[in-house]
């Protein structure tokens, strides 16, 4: 404080604004398999259609872990992904000298991410001497057939399908002058001009002495036949002094030539595996140079593989030294040998569990649900889940579904039950799980077909869209999205004995549609702790008190910081309590916890003591019916 003796205003500041931050649900988080995608890595997604564009869209190998992906972001519009190890290859370009290893000969494009969805990819570049028009010019052209012919020079014939033309053993083409699918121009001022496609390039060496078509004057001459994509529609008396021109294949994707040492680059999804239309163009790059030191007018760089490397979703350059020895003729690579890898049911514990352990620690990712996708038959996965990372951060709840085996492929309704309690006593004990009863049945828009799919996706989902201290069932908050029916559909002593057991049941009501029913944790004992929304809510509070308790680090421990991280925290907790979420509470962090002993340890101490709001779940209506002479109240007390 200010101190003065003459007469003056002293200004005291005290920063009261310190506040625990609102309470705000992470992301939840799955590990599984997918067609595409970085391995190892965790992607966030907001929403189905960033799903599939990261991703790739579901087959048959994965569609549980995918559409347990697409359904909680039904519900929600943040979920990391973290796509596993299964042992997919890499689709490369022809020059692989093993499928296995990924070694390329000098130059090659790779696909980016492993799996056989690369195996569509092609990649195409030309130099600015390829571009067009500058390759062959044949001009001035007899309209006369190649026998018989005497002129010295050049000859061409037409036909429906083909334009053949004859050159000089000194004037001989490169053997990669046309490339299938480049553009041939033909035609003059006269007659117009139109552009064919080249469906073959062949050349064949003519002799005087055997072949009765050369012309005498060529002898050792060199015969080239281009065959078109479409008729020539010309008429013949039209054919009189034409020119003869080629294009790049790709040529108007560009607004013109790259400059002289430079590149352009295109990725197109050939067969049409990725964009479901063959020859779809996916990713263009104008004008990127060879040089590693090129810079565009803004100082970014413009050498090709950095360019490539930072923007490309579906390549990447395989050798930096790529284009050099390159012929000044275009280059096509398809990319082959990619392969999908084992599917997700044959997909190894320790690859899933590889990444799980992505979202381990919570204080590199932040997550609240941890989302089991696609169990096992003996609850290992779902174990492994429980044990490295749910109940090791203890921040999150994992959901939990049961095995496909005990709801799907079961078809008697007490063996469902009984398979999937025995799913449920595998697990360990803990109040970080919460699983649901079952597998529901789903359209894939993307195969046309119906899938059975595990619930924990929308039982996740759902409690991303309530508050921490509410619980995601009922008939208000328990409505699931996106299902037909339901594997096991269980009735009310099914539900009871479920329950019992800390599995929610799934069910079907009629005029309510496919409702959650139930909000209990794994934790296999009587306490505040076997609700979900007492489990989420104590989850959100010490998170946000901890983070908020950051800021005293290196304080001094005397009456003011304790009285200030009450003050703080009183707050956040009675702004809660009016949200019905907590009934009552109560914040020591006096003296009396901050002893001289815990101050001398350089230690701050505060017990905060909360009673949860629980939630409703047994409703008991009892109806009295009484003689017409009786007062309510002569009875009232005796009705238990």
């Amino acid at each position: 404080m200010a101190f003065s003796v003459s007469p003056s205003v002293i200004v005291r500041e005290v920063d009261a604004s310190a506040a625990v931050p609102a309470i705000a649900t992470p992301p939840a988080a799955i590990a599984g398999v997918f067609r595409w995608g970085p391995v190892g890595e965790t992607v966030l997604v907001s929403s189905e259609n960033e799903l599939v564009n990261r991703f790739g869209e579901p087959n048959n190998d994965n569609y549980e872990t995918f559409f347990v992906a697409a359904d909680y972001l039904s519900y929600s519009n943040a979920l990391y992904v973290a796509r596993v190890d299964n042992g997919a290859v890499t689709a490369s370009a022809s020059d692989i000298s093993s499928a296995n290893t990924q070694l390329h000969t000098f130059g090659a494009f790779d696909a980016l991410y492993p799996g056989d969805l690369g195996n569509s990819l092609e990649v195409a570049y030309v130099q600015n001497t390829a571009f067009e028009n500058n390759v062959i010019a044949v001009a001035d052209i007899a309209a006369s057939r190649l026998t018989g012919n005497t002129q010295i020079g050049q000859t061409l014939a037409f036909n429906a399908s083909s334009i053949v033309f004859e050159v000089l053993p000194s004037a001989a083409l490169a053997a990669d002058t046309f490339a299938e699918g480049d553009i041939v121009e033909v035609g003059n001022e006269s007659v117009g001009y139109q552009d064919i496609a080249v469906s073959t390039f062949t050349e064949r060496t003519l002799t005087a002495a055997g072949d009765a078509t050369a012309n005498t004057s060529l002898i050792a001459s060199h015969e080239y036949t281009i065959g078109l994509g479409t008729n020539y529609k010309l008429a013949e008396d039209d054919l009189n002094k034409l020119s003869l021109a080629r294009k790049w294949k790709y040529h108007n994707s560009f607004g013109k030539a790259p400059q002289t040492g430079n590149y352009h680059v295109l990725v197109r999804d050939e067969d049409g595996v990725i964009t479901g239309e063959a020859g779809t163009i996916l990713e263009l790059y104008e004008d990127v140079a060879t040089s590693q030191s090129a810079v565009l007018p803004d100082g970014t760089t413009n050498y090709y593989k950095q360019v490539i490397e930072n923007k490309s979703s579906w390549v990447k350059v395989a050798n930096t030294a790529h284009f050099e020895g390159v012929a000044q003729y275009s280059t096509y690579e398809s990319l082959a040998l990619g392969t999908s890898g084992t599917s997700e049911s044959a997909t190894s514990l320790g690859a899933k569990a590889a990444g799980y352990d992505l979202f381990k620690s919570s204080n590199e990712i932040d997550v609240s649900f941890i989302l089991q996708g696609k169990g096992d038959n003996s609850g290992n996965l779902a174990n492994y889940i429980i044990s490295n990372i749910s109940d090791y951060r203890k921040d999150c709840v994992a959901f939990l579904s049961p095995s496909k085996e005990a709801v799907v492929d079961e078809n008697k309704t007490n063996a469902k039950l009984t398979k999937t309690i025995a799913y449920r006593n595998a697990l360990q004990n803990s109040s970080y799980w919460f699983m649901d009863s079952g597998y529901k049945y789903r359209y894939d828009k993307y195969n046309d077909f119906y899938r059975w799919v595990p619930l924990n996706g929308d039982t996740a989902g759902l409690a991303s869209r309530v508050e921490p201290f509410e619980s995601p069932a009922g008939f208000r908050k328990g409505v699931i999205k996106n299902v037909v029916k339901l594997a096991f559909n269980p009735n009310k002593a099914h539900r009871d004995q479920l329950y019992s057991k800390d599995i929610n049941p799934v069910m079907s009501q009629v005029g309510q549609g496919i409702v959650l029913f139930g909000d209990k944790t794994g934790l296999g004992l009587t306490s505040a702790f076997d609700r979900l929304n007492v489990r989420r809510l104590f989850i959100s509070v010490e998170k946000a008190i901890a983070n908020a308790a950051q800021t005293f680090l290196f304080e001094l421990n005397d009456e003011f910081s304790q009285t200030q991280f009450k003050n703080i925290v009183e707050p956040f907790l009675r702004e809660i309590q009016g949200r019905r979420g907590i009934i009552d509470f109560r914040v020591i962090a006096d003296a009396t916890v901050n002893t001289p002993a815990v101050i001398d340890q350089g230690k701050f101490k505060a017990n905060i003591f909360i009673k949860p709001a629980r939630s409703i779940n047994v409703i008991e209506l009892t109806f009295v019916a009484t003689r017409s002479g009786i007062e309510f109240e002569e009875i009232v007390g005796s009705i238990g």
